[in-house]
């Protein structure tokens, strides 16, 4: 039996979608962004320690029905590779979330976003720290100018202000984040062969273990979690949306088109962000904000270039 009609069926739509990556990719960072928006949003509403824990709690508990049989698979290996692992876990998924939706609270979206484009350079100066791997002078170029530009924001386009130095805490906490991230992202390539669904769901797991005994700290320094309206729709977003989409539409995007290629979409994140803190929490875009994004572009453009 046909169906007949204009309209495709869901199915059909959703095959179509799944392969289109540069539909896929955007989505990604349209998710990324939204979670930094509503970061700032809730700051001060939803403690930051049990955001990041039911999180990936609630990631892993959606993703362990698709991933058990994949885990059962591969726990010899896994077992092999229990410290890195746990690494991976405290560096991509407990230290990096934490600290970004703690300095989520003493900052603006805006300057979270704008910094946030430096990440892939941090990548790079970690595979030089831990593996030896040398940049090229492009490379070197590219995170010093890109460097200029993060110095830029954290200074408030005050660059005189290095002689007083009084950095913003959200923003120093924020950039830490970026740090533990670029950890967690040079030591990706030295991750087991396993499947990919176990590889995330594992190391989910292995951060959201890490997080408890802090959780269970944040709630006995009288800092709870109301189960308010704004809590439930923090909550149920950031476990589907930048949590479980994002990482199946990278994931997604990478197999179609390669990780070269996918990289770019990154910076859609504070083109996203930078709309919705605008739209949503009345923040200024200032002068300084757009000088520091076009020096991180530029130096990502000069250390992306072979």
């Amino acid at each position: 039996m046909t169906v007949t009609g204009t309209s495709p069926s869901r199915s059909s739509v959703a095959a179509w979608v799944w392969n289109q990556p540069y539909l896929l990719l955007s989505l990604m960072s349209l998710f990324w962004a939204g979670n930094i928006v509503l970061g700032r949003y809730v700051a001060h509403h939803v403690p930051p320690i049990t955001l990041t824990g039911i999180r990936w709690i609630g990631a892993c508990m959606l993703l362990l029905p698709f991933a058990w049989r994949h885990l059962r698979h591969d726990w010899p290996v896994i077992r092999q590779h229990l410290p890195l692992m746990f690494a991976l876990g405290a560096c991509g998924f407990a230290l990096n979330n934490t600290l970004s939706y703690w300095g989520l609270q003493y900052t603006q979206a805006i300057n979270a976003l704008l910094i946030q484009s430096s990440g892939p350079l941090f990548v790079a100066l970690w595979l030089l720290i831990l593996f030896g791997v040398r940049l090229t002078r492009a490379q070197a170029l590219g995170i010093t100018v890109s460097m200029l530009g993060v110095l830029i924001i954290l200074m408030r386009g005050d660059l005189s202000a290095l002689t007083a130095i009084e950095f913003n805490i959200g923003d120093i906490m924020f950039t830490g984040a970026l740090v533990v991230f670029g950890i967690y992202s040079a030591l990706m390539p030295r991750r087991p062969d396993i499947h990919p669904l176990s590889l995330i769901c594992f190391t989910m797991g292995c951060g959201s273990l890490m997080l408890l005994p802090f959780m269970a700290w944040e709630a006995g320094a009288g800092f709870t979690l109301s189960l308010d309206g704004i809590t439930i729709v923090t909550l149920v977003y950031v476990v589907i949306f930048p949590s479980t989409g994002s990482y199946l539409c990278f994931n997604r995007g990478i197999a179609l088109i390669g990780p070269n290629r996918a990289a770019p979409f990154f910076h859609l994140v504070p083109v996203f962000g930078s709309a919705m803190a605008i739209a949503l929490l009345g923040e200024r875009f200032q002068l300084f904000h757009l000088i520091g994004y076009a020096l991180v572009l530029c130096g990502i453009f000069f250390a992306s270039r072979k």
